[in-house]
């Protein structure tokens, strides 16, 4: 894709979504960073659902460490693969408590660290609570970026380094959001919603859906 089609595509995501932000509910790095955790292989309006109820009752490192696995497990319950999250909310909550003073870190490898937190979910508490250029390949930007031609890869990895080299620098710090909001509601897996997309003309998908 030459720079001219991929500064278009961009340019319209923003006219669409001038302020896109993550759709996880959050008031500080802390609760982004459990709610990123929780999240694998769940619905961010699950998590939502969850976490309103937690949170007005644990919200902090501490918080979390005080309410132990078993005390979290009540409260996550209706997300999947709840019991193995918990240890590793409570896992890292400790963890910030011994070598951050319980806030988390703006440092990659130091999120890395941290139980439950791989480079994608490093990568959010990077972008979304601290305000980095950086990109979060999940499965919603990794098939727009290889259906559309924006920056196709093998794997999330070569998907993520073509994206920090060939998007734009004024767009670098909200594309994330608005490609994994483009994949979750437009640019679907099964059936994308090719007649409603905006960046339709753009797209070097082969197999658009045309109703």
């Amino acid at each position: 894709m030459n720079p001219a089609r991929r500064l278009e595509i961009y340019r319209r995501l923003r006219e669409a979504n001038p302020h896109p932000t993550t759709e996880l509910v959050y008031g500080t790095p802390f609760e982004l960073l459990v709610a990123v955790v929780l999240s694998a292989q769940a619905t961010d309006k699950s998590v939502n659902l969850a976490t309103a109820r937690l949170f007005p009752v644990a919200s902090t490192a501490h918080a979390i460490a005080d309410l132990g696995v078993e005390g979290l497990e009540t409260y996550i319950r209706s997300i999947g693969l709840y019991r193995t999250k918990a240890r590793n909310v409570v896992a890292l909550s400790n963890m910030l408590i011994a070598e951050h003073g319980g806030e988390v870190p703006a440092d990659r490898a130091a999120l890395e660290r941290l139980p439950g937190v791989g480079r994608k979910t490093a990568n959010v508490l990077l972008n979304t609570a601290f305000g980095h250029p950086t990109v979060a390949v999940d499965t919603h930007i990794f098939r727009v970026a290889n259906r559309t031609g924006l920056a196709p890869g093998k794997d999330p990895a070569e998907v993520e380094r073509k994206l920090l080299k060939f998007t734009p620098a004024e767009f670098l710090q909200n594309a994330h959001h608005w490609l994994i909001l483009h994949g979750r509601y437009v640019c679907t897996a099964r059936k994308p919603r090719c007649p409603q997309c905006s960046i339709r003309d753009l797209c070097a998908y082969k197999g658009k859906n045309p109703a």
